[in-house]
């Protein structure tokens, strides 16, 4: 999944920044692996397995540090209960990967590369592994409430989401904002992500039930219905409202359904997937305009997206859960659970995430220079760039009517536009 999000970002983004947006992404597969058996599984489940407890539900303990004296061996190989943690730390593992990652499409095109990557290795540790111990681990204190959240609305998306609204406040907007057209540059490569991510989604969600169940087929069911349901919504709502069935419209929605379906989709029955999905992708294309009029340069819409279509999955699920499909009814009672749950995440993330993008800002910087930002990210940060437009051969321009380099520099504006 991933990937597949670097693809689904990298499309949206300006030519010049294409292979930054793809290195975003994929940084996080390095950063938060290491951190994770270094520390960031015990912190954020260590006390599931342990004798000693957290303090207060609010972050697991040091006892799997390193992951030092975890794997038992027997005469047969390693041991069943090594087997199993192993395997639910790996596949946990894939959460925290992603969830910074989800944060990069709110600061496209204007920020360190160097700093992106210590900014995820900071908030891994600060945000993600306390807010998922709080949500996940038997003993943290969301848990406890009974708050509703199978596979991440509140962990991931919202938690993500309130991020990315933090940082671009720090950050600040891209030049050119509301002044210059800032088109996706490829969107076969948005279409392809948002299908890989729509593949991969049922091992995030269904996977999330841990073993092949009667819950895990209902959360996939639930999965393909309401990701459906959202991308015609979001259609619909982009014909009414624009005149047009995009391509990024399509992607877009199915990308909302997928989160609203995250936290509620093992607790509902088909025909609430089908309503929280339509609502979710309605709602959300609504909200990506919010950035126009409130003027905070979310850069490929992740606010719009997963803090709204998180905050909706798990909020509905509030009233929609049934007791026939798993062990919590819905009502008032729960949708107060579920907003303490939203909410609650929301702020700390929010908070935190402010406090430490101002941090970095303010000591090695945290936003590109401006001559980097115009010239494009991926030859400031990496020395290459996503499509070569100087060869000559088959499919390409012939070499006798190829743009010099200062003609290319110069026009690379008007491409980008």
């Amino acid at each position: 999944m991933t990937p597949g999000l670097a693809f689904f970002y990298g499309g949206m983004v300006r030519v010049k920044s294409a292979l930054n947006m793809l290195m975003m992404s994929f940084i996080s597969l390095g950063v938060v692996s290491v951190l994770w058996v270094l520390y960031g599984f015990s912190l954020t489940f260590g006390s599931n397995y342990s004798a000693s407890t957290d303090d207060g539900g609010i972050i697991g303990n040091l006892d799997f540090i390193g992951f030092q004296d975890t794997i038992a061996l027997t005469p047969d190989g390693v041991s069943p209960e090594s087997t199993g943690l192993l395997t639910f730390a790996l596949f946990q593992l894939m959460f925290a990967i992603i969830t910074p990652a989800l944060m990069s499409g709110a600061l496209a095109d204007r920020v360190k590369f160097s700093s992106w990557a210590v900014f995820i290795a900071l908030w891994v540790t600060v945000v993600y592994f306390p807010v998922a111990h709080w949500v996940w681990a038997a003993d943290g204190w969301l848990f406890g409430e009974e708050v509703i959240d199978f596979a991440g609305g509140t962990a991931v998306h919202i938690n993500a989401g309130a991020g990315a609204l933090a940082a671009v406040l720090v950050i600040g907007k891209r030049k050119g904002f509301k002044k210059e057209p800032m088109r996706p540059h490829n969107l076969p490569m948005v279409l392809l992500g948002a299908a890989l991510l729509w593949f991969g989604w049922f091992g995030f969600n269904a996977g999330s039930a841990l073993s092949p169940t009667g819950t895990a087929a209902v959360m996939a069911l639930n999965t393909q219905l309401a990701t459906a349901a959202a991308m015609i919504g979001w259609l619909v709502y982009e014909r009414i409202r624009h005149g047009a069935f995009t391509t990024l419209g399509a992607a877009s929605g199915a990308v909302a359904g997928l989160v609203a379906i995250t936290p509620s989709g093992a607790h509902v029955s088909p025909m609430s997937a089908l309503l929280i999905g339509v609502v979710a992708g309605a709602v959300c294309a609504w909200a990506v305009s919010l950035k126009f009029k409130l003027g905070y340069d979310d850069s490929l819409d992740v606010v719009g997206v997963h803090l709204v279509g998180g905050l909706i999955g798990t909020l509905m699920v509030g009233f929609l859960a049934s007791d026939k499909i798993n062990t919590i009814a819905g009502g008032f009672e729960q949708f107060g659970k579920q907003a303490l749950g939203a909410f609650s995440v929301l702020a700390y993330s929010f908070v935190v995430t402010f406090i430490l993008a101002t941090v970095i800002q303010r000591t090695i910087g945290f936003r590109s220079s401006e001559d980097e930002e115009v010239a494009g990210l991926d030859l400031a940060y990496h020395a290459e760039t996503g499509y070569d437009f100087t060869q000559g051969g088959t499919g390409s321009v012939p070499v006798s009517s190829t743009p010099a380099p200062a003609d290319l520099a110069a026009g690379e504006k008007k491409v980008d536009a």
